[in-house]
Parts: structure tokens; C-alpha cells; sequence
């Protein structure tokens, strides 16, 4: 029996009793002390908190939230957020994430009008939406998406909409329809991390699954925008993180972001470097050269992070380090 099948609908497992593939030996490890360019920028109290009262009035869920972002009070206090649709349990146990890990509940059929209605309120020009992955729908909640993608559109047709998907997995060709006939302005799927970590960092995906994602959907929309993110410190090695690279581009993805890994608990996998803001640069560089249409590469750099600046062509990356 599976553990999904071990706890009942509704729970949220998280730290030890969600990541399953990080050993204690690496769990025990200590931590590496963050140095300087690692930091937090002070926000704006009052918009941070008129932001979190307008979601959660709502019944919504922020990845900003469930995930533990490091730029949480940055957004927030911009106004902006990270909208996390189909709940706020995964039924994935990615040993670098910090959303809860368990059996989801019912989606919520009131969730595309609810976030359509927030999008308004916030007065938002650019939105980013993503989800839990949901491996237990028939079409592991693309069709969700796509019914939030026409509710926003409905509600405010000059918005924006970059969605941040999960692999779709179970059933790629469903999803893919659904999301080709519904398209967002920019679609966006993470690897994350370089192949050889996979199997420890991202149980339950493949590489080659994501990378095919991404490229099928290009391929069927040429004129919206493919986009996805890494995380380094996780053990990789700079020759890994520029294969990854070459790879994402030979798949024709157009925009990358690259971040440093923060570690969310110490069950979580352990940070195993931190990666220099030059070295960021250099990322940046390799991959302009390579061709992307845009590199967002910087420690604090997040796959939605300033999601408007980075499709307007603004460095993000390059503005966190000044």
C-alpha cells in the first residue's frame, strides 16, 4: 500500500513525515552558514498585510505561503502574488519543497471565479498561477487551469496570465489539449535540478517527461512564450547546471530562471553550496549566448519572482545584486 493510501483525505505531512528520500546522515548535516548576498529586502507592512487579508478572504491559496518563499514580504508588500490553485496539498514528496505532501480534497469549483474576483481587487496587470501537482485527477487539474485561465480573462481581458504547471505526468496528451485550446500568455513548467538528482531531489518526475512538456507545448503554440526554472546548491555541479542548460534550450524553451536552493527545514535537502552572485552572472551569460530569449539568474531569483519585470525583459537577477 502506497503512503498516499496510509493517511486520510485532508492531512498535511510535512518535513520528516513527507520527505522520504534524504538520508539522515544528510538530514544531520550542518548547516552552511548564509553569507552576505543572501538576504531578505524589509517590506511594506501595511501592503503585505492588505495582500494576505484580500487572498485569504477569498479562500485562496499563494505558493508564496505554502512553499516558504524567501521573497514572500517582497511580493506582498508589491502588491503581488503567487496565486496556488487546486488546494494546498501535493501529492508529491519532492524532498526540496516545502508544500505539504498528502491525499487533496475535492477542488474547490469556486476557485476560478474566487481568483478572478482577486485578480481584480489587487488591480494586478500580470498574474502568475500555479498548482499542487494532482496526480489523482483523470486530467491531474488541467482542465482547473484552463477554467481559471477564461474566469480571469472573463473578469479582466488586459491581464496577463503566466501559468506555472505541474508535469501533467499521468496524462500528457490530455493536458496538453486542454491547455493549447485555453492558452496563458506564458506557459511555464520547472525542472529544477540538473538529471542526476533527480531521483533524491524529485521523486516521481523525469527530466526528459518535463522537457518534452515543455517543447510539445511549443510546438503547438509557437506565439506563447515557454519558460522554466533550476535551483543550484543542491549538489550539482556548474558543468551539470550548463549541460541543463543546452538542454532546455534544445527543447526550445525560451526564458530560464536559475536561484539558489534554500534548505525549509533541516528534513528537507540539505543546502550543499552556495553559488556567487558572479557565478549567477555567468549563468546568465552562458545562456544569453546560447540563445534564451530571457535569463533571470540570481540567488534570490525565483521562478515567478518579478514574473511582470521578467516579461517586460528586465533583469531581475542583475537588479537583486545592486
Amino acid at each position: 500500500m502506497s503512503q498516499t493510501n496510509k493517511v486520510n483525505i485532508g492531512d498535511k505531512l510535512r518535513d520528516d513525515k513527507k520527505v522520504r528520500t534524504i538520508a539522515k546522515e544528510e538530514a544531520d548535516r550542518p548547516y552552511l552558514r548564509k553569507p552576505d548576498w543572501i538576504r531578505v529586502k524589509l517590506p511594506n507592512i501595511s501592503k503585505m498585510t492588505q495582500v494576505k487579508d484580500t487572498i485569504h478572504s477569498n479562500k485562496l491559496h499563494t505558493v508564496c505561503e505554502e512553499a516558504s518563499c524567501p521573497n514572500l514580504s517582497e511580493c506582498f508588500g508589491h502588491g503581488t502574488a503567487t496565486f496556488m490553485i487546486l488546494g494546498d496539498i501535493c501529492t508529491r514528496r519532492c524532498a526540496f519543497c516545502d508544500v505539504a505532501f498528502g491525499r487533496p480534497g475535492a477542488i474547490d469549483p469556486m476557485e476560478p471565479a474566487n481568483l478572478a474576483a482577486t485578480v481584480a481587487d489587487m488591480g494586478l496587470k500580470y498574474v502568475v498561477v500555479t498548482s499542487v501537482d494532482r496526480d489523482d485527477l483523470p486530467d491531474a487539474g488541467a482542465g482547473h487551469f484552463a477554467n481559471c485561465i477564461r474566469a480571469i480573462r472573463k473578469r479582466t481581458p488586459n491581464v496577463l496570465i503566466e501559468i506555472l504547471t505541474p508535469d501533467f505526468r499521468p496524462c500528457l496528451d490530455k493536458a496538453l489539449n486542454i491547455l493549447i485550446e485555453t492558452p496563458p500568455d506564458v506557459f511555464n513548467h520547472n525542472v529544477e535540478t540538473v538529471p542526476r538528482l533527480y531521483k533524491s531531489i524529485r521523486p516521481g518526475a523525469r527530466l526528459e517527461h518535463s522537457l518534452t512538456l515543455l517543447q510539445r507545448y511549443k510546438v503547438a503554440r509557437p506565439d506563447i512564450p515557454t519558460k522554466s526554472g533550476l535551483m543550484v546548491g543542491l549538489g550539482e555541479t556548474d558543468d551539470e547546471v550548463i549541460e541543463l542548460l543546452q538542454m532546455m534550450r534544445d527543447h526550445n524553451i525560451d526564458r530560464i530562471t536559475i536561484g539558489q536552493y534554500l534548505q525549509p527545514s533541516k528534513h528537507h535537502a540539505p543546502v550543499m553550496r552556495y553559488v556567487h552572485p558572479d557565478t549567477f552572472a555567468e549563468y546568465a551569460r552562458i545562456g544569453h549566448d546560447m540563445g534564451f530569449e530571457h535569463v533571470a539568474s540570481g540567488p534570490m531569483v525565483r521562478s515567478s519572482y518579478h514574473a511582470d519585470l521578467q516579461n517586460a525583459g528586465i533583469d531581475v537577477g542583475k537588479s537583486q545584486s545592486e
